[in-house]
């Protein structure tokens, strides 16, 4: 496929996408490429049609993905065409009147507060460096509802123990700064200590590390979150994303506004966070129902 290159110079230069972001959009691409081969289809830009890309949704389908994945791949296609007629490379955009299939809304799961605290307040992480190491990354994620990445990427610098707040670099290296509560920076000081105690000729920028003293990567921050979640819930998905669903979903169930929020979480737009709001609907349905005489 013509223009793959420029194209995905574009995300990372222009668009700042992260590596994981662009190779998933390459990935796309590519797949899309071998279908056309696969049906004998010419793969230049301007050849294709939309029926193309129907047939592709068609085998996609045929192979068992779900309608989200398909949404995704087709996405990744759709801005690459907008690149293209952007750039002058095609006259027409062949997904113009695709029709993709319907995704079932599905509300984020999070965990039930009486569950956290437990985990928070009754359960001993120990003193050493690792407990108090998981301890401080379960606490970071739910108090302040970052992304897996934003955590792992936090230096010494961002965290500002005096000022009770954090600095958090997101998609697309937007910054933003997340309040901390005066009780975990207190937690905080603990673990800088306990860290610094533990690695006492190491020097590192990153504010979380490995029991060897390097940077966390992301499945080193799921095994823990998965290992500790695991003790206080029963829920299929017990990921670090779940901590920051919960932040968002506990914050909203005692009156934070929807606009705080979506800052906090370092959404672009107010979209993104509003499906939250169907969790709270739903705690509140269950308690008309349980309470109103005539339910």
């Amino acid at each position: 496929m013509d223009h793959k290159e420029s194209f995905l110079q574009y995300l990372q230069i222009e668009k700042r996408y992260s590596p994981h972001t662009v190779r998933s959009y390459l990935k796309d691409l590519d797949q899309f490429d071998n279908h056309l081969k696969l049906q004998d289809l010419p793969g230049k830009p301007g050849t294709v049609v939309s029926h193309d890309v129907r047939s592709w949704i068609v085998a996609l389908i045929e192979d068992g993905y779900s309608a989200v994945s398909i949404h995704r791949k087709i996405s990744s296609l759709r801005v690459f065409y907008r690149y293209l007629l952007k750039q002058g490379f095609v006259r027409k955009d062949p997904l113009e009147k695709v029709v993709l299939p319907k995704v079932r809304k599905r509300l984020p799961a999070f965990i039930e507060e009486d569950s956290l605290d437990n985990l928070l307040d009754n359960f001993d992480f120990g003193d050493d460096f690792e407990g108090v190491r998981n301890r401080t990354v379960i606490e970071m994620l739910y108090l302040t509802g970052m992304r897996r990445a934003e955590l792992t990427g936090l230096h010494d610098k961002d965290v500002d123990i005096n000022g009770a707040t954090v600095k958090v670099t997101g998609k697309r290296n937007k910054q933003r700064i997340i309040p901390l509560l005066k009780s975990f920076t207190t937690n905080l000081e603990k673990y800088i200590k306990v860290r610094n105690d533990a690695f006492p000729d190491f020097r590192t920028e990153w504010f979380f590390v490995s029991n060897k003293g390097n940077k966390l990567y992301d499945k080193y921050v799921y095994n823990i979150v998965r290992r500790y979640l695991s003790m206080v819930t029963t829920i299929e998905k017990k990921s670090p994303h779940i901590l920051r669903h919960t932040f968002a979903t506990h914050m909203l169930n005692h009156g934070a506004d929807l606009n705080s929020i979506k800052e906090f979480l370092g959404h672009a737009n107010l979209s993104a966070t509003q499906i939250y709001t169907h969790n709270s609907f739903e705690k509140l349905k269950k308690i008309y129902e349980q309470a109103h005489p005539r339910a």
